[in-house]
């Protein structure tokens, strides 16, 4: 008892409430989602190329096409007026394992018309090769150089594709696929020896800069400066 003597377990004795009964983990209904523009353009326009479509988390609308067309069908999706997907949010990827396909995942999301669209390319691991989008949107750039890095997706057509988080000369495969060890291909001892044995100049001097050595630039008014602080002494 408190000190007013009401019982401050009585919502407790009471049972559960009417919101309390339903099945662990059913998630709640919403209300069936408006169609959305693009799902109806996309399908009169590439017909075959639409695999299907889902609505996810109530108004969360995902399009899965074919891989074989994902640049014909996200350069239509930015250029096309009445889409007009100008923003590219993201790029990622998804390993749910047990020999399942790899998903590649482009956010997109259309300023001028305030819609977003998640378009999903399904890739075999044996066939994990897809067209870059790098040319239509340059944030796709680093983006997909970190599923590359992550995942082993090759994006054909990328200006520059290489590791971007991972060291270049890192030999283990790719950390976020699920048949990745949780403790790497190599032990301990020999990430060590690896490690020890790589020149950190590589990654201060790219490639690009051939044998040219670093040249010390000194300022202009080096001098001038020199003086100024003399005479405020």
């Amino acid at each position: 008892m408190n000190e007013s003597g009401s019982n401050p377990f009585a919502a407790v004795d009471a049972g559960p409430v009417p919101s309390d009964e339903t099945d662990f983990g059913h998630a709640p209904d919403h209300p069936a989602a408006a169609e959305h523009p693009s799902v109806e353009a996309l399908r009169a326009r590439f017909g075959e190329g639409v695999l299907r479509h889902e609505v996810c988390a109530g108004d969360e609308h995902v399009v899965y096409v074919d891989p074989a067309r994902n640049a014909e069908i996200l350069g239509w999706l930015k250029t096309d007026p009445d889409q007009h997907y100008d923003h590219l949010a993201d790029v990622t990827a998804v390993d749910y394992g047990g020999g399942r396909p790899i998903q590649v995942v482009y956010q997109l999301w259309s300023i001028p018309h305030k819609r977003a669209l998640r378009v999903k390319c399904e890739l075999a691991l044996t066939e994990l090769e897809i067209d870059s989008v790098a040319p239509l949107w340059r944030t796709a750039d680093w983006l997909e150089r970190e599923v590359y890095d992550l995942f082993g997706v090759v994006f054909s057509g990328h200006p520059d594709l290489r590791r971007i988080l991972m060291p270049e000369t890192y030999a283990e495969g790719h950390p976020l696929r699920k048949d990745f060890p949780l403790r790497g291909r190599f032990s301990r001892a020999e990430q060590t020896r690896r490690a020890l044995t790589q020149d950190p100049g590589d990654y201060y001097f790219p490639a690009e800069m051939g044998d040219r050595e670093p040249q010390l630039v000194e300022a202009e008014d080096a001098d001038d400066e020199l003086e100024e602080v003399s005479h405020g002494d």
